[in-house]
């Protein structure tokens, strides 16, 4: 059976120091370290990472070093998230969490892991990302917060 990809954004990583989302975002963490999950992150975070408090620099240390691939923000990232924008489904205040979605979606992962409620992990949101995806030719993406993800401490659910 193939590995799961997973693309997780910065609210995952500060999760991780947050008491709210604590428990899942380690519980996350746990089974990209053990090989549950393949992880991919992106240059976005490290610039969002750079004014984050200590801790939440050394958990993205964690899984820095489990990640399978740093993503590079290219050009057909850009212009699908400036498509996001275009048609309303977020405004330019927020064209990193579009790119994060766009990158996400060009790379094909499994699933988009975020606790961003108002921006990414939205029902209606989603089905407007998805739309946009279908139209310029992509595939639909899955998105889903960690406590949707995790294992919950065994590989059977």
């Amino acid at each position: 059976m193939k590995t799961p990809r997973i693309y997780v954004d910065t609210s995952v990583i500060g999760g991780c120091c947050d008491l709210e989302f604590q428990e899942w975002s380690t519980r996350l963490l746990k089974d990209i370290q053990s090989g549950f999950f393949s992880l991919y992150l992106s240059v976005l975070i490290d610039a969002e990472i750079l004014n984050a408090p200590n801790e939440v620099k050394n958990y993205y240390m964690f899984f820095r070093e489990c990640a399978q691939k740093i993503l590079d923000l290219n050009s057909e990232a850009i212009e699908l998230a400036d498509a996001y924008i275009q048609h309303g489904i977020l405004t330019h205040n927020f064209t990193d969490d579009a790119r994060h979605i766009a990158l996400a979606t060009i790379t094909n992962v499994d699933v988009l892991v975020s606790w961003n409620f108002k921006h990414i992990v939205h029902f209606d949101k989603i089905q407007k990302f998805n739309a946009i995806n279908i139209e310029l030719g992509h595939k639909p993406i899955q998105v889903y917060s960690p406590r949707e993800v995790a294992t919950y401490g065994n590989k059977n659910g």
